[in-house]
């Protein structure tokens, strides 16, 4: 039995295919865990949809800001973007069905046994755990439940950028939204910044990868995250995990075994 935790799809069904060949995953017996971004830009995001919606219970699989964006158009609240190349998914006969399944999904989840917490974006700098998972339920019920539409029509903005725990409606739900799903780079008095998506090395001075910062929950657990696929060779602190590595940009797809902490990546595909 193996824990496996694997970065963004982004619709590379193939290169997932290919990489849980490589490493012997059996449902069975194995876990899988998953950052998010299942969908948008790769050539198959709705077979990567039914697939991992068929593990069922054996996959674990948080929110990323592209699933949440496909939510929004499947409503018809933005249109749908060429380059997302999730069309597929609109004329499926299961549509309803998967995009009923993706608004159930959470936007954190912590291993029951090996305690790692898995999101997206991240961990906001203002949050301990109690706070983490109390903001992510707030959001979740909403996903969950018949109001959903109007909170994704209004998702769409990038203020508040810090927050307040007397944030309430849509500015508190849009920061909690943006902090799991779309942060990277935070200022030293932890503001969130969303314009700036260079490397690390070449980001202005005042700019800091959100797990640089002073928070006690990012060395009291592991976290798991993707989205950030230009972290590639950036040194991360020991406990945190990124598992984007720009598969959909040409790079490649990467799980991790977490019982010895092997971390694989998918051969490369003959086209």
């Amino acid at each position: 039995m193996a824990t496996y935790l694997i970065g963004d799809l982004h619709g590379c069904f193939d290169e997932f295919q290919a990489l849980l060949k490589k490493v012997d995953f059996n449902p069975t017996y194995d876990e899988l865990w998953l950052t998010g971004d299942l969908v948008a830009r790769g050539k198959n995001s709705l077979a990567c949809l039914r697939f991992v919606k068929e593990l069922g219970k054996k996959a674990t699989v948080v929110l990323g800001n592209h699933d949440l964006h496909l939510l929004a158009t499947l409503q018809s609240i933005k249109k749908v973007k060429s380059k997302d190349k999730v069309d597929a998914i609109f004329m499926a006969e299961d549509c309803e069905e998967l995009q009923n399944w993706l608004r159930n999904r959470p936007l954190v989840a912590q291993h029951p046994t090996h305690q790692f917490i898995l999101a997206h974006a991240g961990i906001s700098p203002e949050w301990d755990l109690k706070t983490t998972f109390a903001c992510a339920n707030e959001v979740e019920n909403i996903l969950k439940s018949e109001d959903y539409i109007e909170l994704l029509a209004q998702m769409y903005d990038s203020q508040p950028d810090s927050w307040n725990d007397d944030l309430t409606g849509i500015a508190r739900w849009r920061y909690i939204i943006n902090a799991f799903t779309r942060m990277r780079f935070c200022y030293s008095d932890k503001r969130l910044d969303f314009e700036c998506k260079l490397p690390v090395e070449q980001a202005p001075s005042e700019l800091k990868p959100w797990f640089e910062l002073d928070n006690p929950l990012y060395q009291q657990y592991p976290i798991i995250f993707g989205h950030w696929a230009s972290l590639i060779g950036y040194p991360t602190p020991s406990n945190i995990y990124a598992l984007d590595t720009g598969c959909v940009w040409g790079n490649h797809l990467t799980i991790l075994r977490w019982e010895d902490k092997v971390i694989y990546t998918q051969p490369r595909l003959t086209r």
